[in-house]
């Protein structure tokens, strides 16, 4: 028995001599595989190395260059501040405009407009009514005749209607339909034949045919608004007035006088700036500028006398030499309004109405 006990002892040694190498071999495998695979992660180990490296050179420069970018802002502002404080304190032109944009006092605004009130004095020394009229009658039915047309067409139609109804009699009792024909030069002429009849009819009843002095009677009479009234009072009765027409309306808006529309508040606005003893000279002087170069659709602004004392010059025409050809009447050196001008008158008189 202790003899075939020794075989297979023998064969179970063999056979963990056997499993032992193998294991040996496997072992010396996975040692040679792990071998193998630490040259690999070392290199993987080394790129990522690098790559961090790189990017950490790589990193200060830009913050290099941003601070450089930052003191070169800093720098450049730095330099740009004085240049803009001396544009400003050298600029001649943003100062006046800077302070044109303040409002205007009260003070300001009346020293300004007498200002322009003087200088008109100056330039249109010889300033009047333009309508012909020698008594207070016909400077009454010129006035309404005027409306809607010019006193140069009024003037022109006037010597015939006064030829055959020279008293407020003589014209209440017309023939409405003769009056029409006279009087039709100046356009609306039913309407204002029915208003000149009127008037005449009431100074022939209720003022004994004359023409009251005083605007609560003027403004009663048939087709006589206060503009009416003034220019009869101011001219024929030495009344102060101011004469509100369109002329005038729109210089004294632009000369910002006033921003109101309205007649009367035009008017109220006005007479608050001056002294009473003005208004009436003051009404000729801004309306002979308004027909004359302050025009209404293309003022000649190059040309203006008191260009520097008006906050809308540009409006119209600045060019000197463009701006003087479109001055009008004797500014322009052509005929008045006036067949029969005053003696100090420095243009010519105005021709009659042809085939009149």
């Amino acid at each position: 028995m202790a003899k075939k006990a020794a075989p297979a002892a023998k064969k179970t040694a063999a056979t963990t001599a056997t499993k032992a190498a193998a294991t040996k071999k496997v072992t010396a495998r996975k040692t040679t595989a792990t071998k193998a695979a630490a040259p690999a992660k070392k290199a993987t180990a080394t790129k990522a190395a690098t790559k961090k490296a790189a990017t950490k050179k790589a990193t200060p420069p830009a913050k290099k260059t941003t601070a450089t970018k930052t003191t070169a802002t800093k720098a450049t502002a730095k330099k740009a501040t004085p240049k803009k404080a001396t544009a400003k304190n050298t600029a001649p032109v943003p100062a006046p405009k800077k302070s044109a944009a303040k409002p205007e006092s009260h003070t300001a605004l009346v020293r300004r407009a007498r200002r322009i009130n003087r200088e008109l004095a100056e330039v249109y020394s010889y300033a009047h009514p333009e309508l012909d009229f020698e008594n207070p009658f016909e400077l009454l039915v010129a006035t309404v005749l005027s409306a809607q047309t010019t006193d140069l067409r009024v003037n022109q139609t006037t010597p015939r209607l006064f030829a055959k109804y020279p008293t407020p009699e003589d014209l209440a009792a017309a023939v409405p339909e003769e009056v029409e024909e006279l009087i039709r030069p100046t356009g609306f002429f039913r309407a204002k034949t029915k208003s000149i009849m009127g008037l005449a009819k009431a100074l022939r009843d209720d003022f004994g045919g004359e023409v009251p002095g005083r605007l609560d009677d003027l403004v009663k009479l048939p087709g006589v608004g206060r503009k009416t009234a003034f220019v009869v009072l101011g001219n024929a009765f030495g009344v102060p007035g101011i004469t509100v027409d369109t002329h005038f309306g729109r210089l004294v808006r632009r000369w910002k006088w006033t921003e109101e529309t309205d007649p009367e508040k035009v008017e109220t606005a006005v007479a608050a700036l001056f002294p009473k003893s003005e208004w009436t000279m003051l009404s000729h002087r801004v309306i002979f500028h308004g027909r004359r170069i302050c025009h209404s659709r293309k003022p000649a602004c190059g040309a203006c006398p008191i260009a520097p004392l008006c906050p809308s010059y540009g409006e119209g025409e600045t060019d000197p030499e463009k701006a003087k050809k479109l001055l009008k009447y004797e500014m322009g050196g052509l005929p008045g309004q006036r067949l029969k001008p005053p003696a100090d008158y420095p243009g010519k008189p105005a021709p009659p109405l042809a085939g009149g």
